[in-house]
């Protein structure tokens, strides 16, 4: 009889409990789970901040130097997709449905928080700086980090695709590498499940809004939030009997189309001189500040701006490194054959630009309604945050199609997301099995969704993203180990090119 796995057992069971916890007690476990998170945010902020830096001057610095030339896979291997299938991929398992739901939400949030402080055109501004920072470079460092890790190991040293792997590679044999390894690959499955899970809780709450808002209802109900959440699993239940191909690819790429219709459709029907300024003016404010923002911990400022700092930036970071594996694992996959270079250039700064492009359309619409005496999108920010995107739409001609695309786009973005999840978090616990069984496919997908209960449970935006907080906290070290495995892997491949 075969023994069973201890990464799979463990795993399962840790993140079983979670989720059973959440579905009996959900008001306990998210009191926890705060206790936790905002004492290691206190303790632990600067170091999640320069861990996220670190990893975005390491990604640059490999770029544009001689590792730069190094190709993931055989030295005469060319890229199996196409650059623009290649980003928009990569871009739809990178952000998702995160867009759709704090397109207007985020920037009309800060905005709120700033004017009590500073001249509303100084909120306006700074809260477009904050929102393009939390979305942009260094998240996609966070995410590249770990991918171009994963990738160079796999397709340069022959090794699998586990976070373990390249640990083990560089110190074969060595217990406390075994150890380490085995730790590092547990974690990672813990931050992918509660991160999925989390993202795929406010995925149900966007589209369960959209389909309220589409029948001219003012709530959204227990038994609609319900119909679409088991709606969602029935998406994706068949899709993980089969192998994880092309299908899933066409269905990012759809979601991907819907999200540029949409942007494209809001700046050319808004107002779009004021839009097309805020995205230009987005533009130089970030790339004047991103670096300097990044070692920005608020030391100095009041308890209120300190506390606002833990609960988007520091949250943004740990939600990053919580999808970093899932994410890593399948940008890697379909780098192959991409130099360093490309990879990172592509990475960082296309998802980037498109980021900043769509925050200043949606999130200028609102900041326009803002300065202009209108306050109702702002509103909605306090009372009712995830109809702010559709609010939005409803000011805009075409209405219907628009939160209808919208919804379509969300539930798109989720399923495939929770599909592709299901895949990784079966290789990671089987050992690195690239085709894990159906059985351990259905099971990760029966725990993403208890997970995705017991966060609807909450019934808020705030819980969900300190459970998701909580599942990442212990891979920021691991995400730092592996940069410094990459370095040290890239070095050694270079003294002996450099012997030959």
């Amino acid at each position: 009889m075969k023994k069973p796995n201890a990464l799979l057992v463990c795993s399962l069971s840790v993140i079983a409990v979670i989720g059973i916890w959440g579905v009996v007690d959900i008001q306990s476990l998210v009191t926890w789970a705060s206790g936790i998170v905002q004492q290691t945010f206190h303790s632990r902020g600067w170091f999640v901040m320069l861990a996220a830096s670190g990893m975005l001057i390491g990604c640059l610095f490999l770029a544009f130097s001689p590792y730069g030339n190094i190709r993931l896979g055989r030295d005469d291997e060319e890229p199996e997709f196409s650059t623009a299938t290649w980003i928009s991929m990569l871009f739809s398992a990178g952000m998702g449905v995160g867009l759709l739901f704090w397109a207007v939400a985020e920037p009309l949030t800060h905005f709120n928080f700033i004017s009590g402080m500073a001249p509303d055109f100084i909120a306006a501004q700074q809260a477009m700086l904050a929102t393009n920072f939390h979305w942009g470079l260094h998240a996609w460092a966070i995410y590249g980090s770990t991918a171009l890790t994963i990738a160079y190991f796999s397709f340069r040293r022959g090794t699998g695709m586990m976070v373990s792997a390249p640990i083990k590679n560089l110190f074969p044999g060595e217990r406390w590498a075994e150890r380490v390894g085995w730790l590092s690959d547990f974690m990672a499955i813990i931050a992918i499940a509660i991160g999925v899970g989390g993202s795929m809780a406010m995925g149900v709450f966007q589209v369960a809004d959209g389909i309220a808002v589409l029948g001219g209802r003012e709530t959204v109900g227990a038994l609609l939030i319900g119909v679409v959440f088991l709606a969602m699993v029935a998406a994706y239940i068949p899709a993980l009997m089969i192998d994880l191909g092309q299908g899933m690819a066409r269905l990012s790429n759809a979601a991907m189309l819907i999200a540029i219709g949409l942007v494209a459709y809001t700046v050319v029907l808004g107002p779009t001189e004021y839009l097309l300024n805020t995205i230009v003016q987005g533009f130089g404010d970030y790339v004047t500040n991103v670096i300097p923002r990044g070692f920005q911990t608020f030391t100095f400022f009041s308890d209120d701006v300190t506390r606002w700092f833990s609960d988007w930036t520091l949250t943004y970071m740990v939600w990053w490194i919580a999808w970093g594996p899932f994410v890593g694992v399948f940008v890697a996959r379909i780098s192959r054959g991409r130099t360093i270079r490309e990879f990172v250039i592509g990475v960082l700064f296309a998802p980037t630009l498109f980021s900043i492009l769509w925050f200043g359309a949606f999130g200028g619409i609102g900041l326009f309604e803002a300065l202009n005496g209108a306050g109702e999108l702002l509103a909605y920010t306090q009372t009712n945050i995830e109809r702010v995107t559709f609010a939005l739409l409803d000011r805009l001609p075409l209405s219907v199609i628009t939160t209808l695309a919208t919804v379509l786009a969300a539930f798109l973005f989720i399923v495939t997301s929770v599909v592709s999840a299901a895949f990784v978090l079966g290789t990671f616990s089987t050992g690195g099995d690239e085709n894990p069984p159906p059985r351990v496919r259905l099971i990760w997908g029966g725990l993403l969704g208890l997970l995705s209960v017991a966060m609807i449970l909450s019934g808020s935006v705030d819980s969900v993203k300190i459970l998701i907080s909580l599942g990442a906290l212990p891979f920021v070290f691991i995400s730092v180990l592996l940069m410094v495995c990459l370095f040290r892997g890239l070095r050694e491949e270079g003294q002996r090119n450099a012997d030959r």
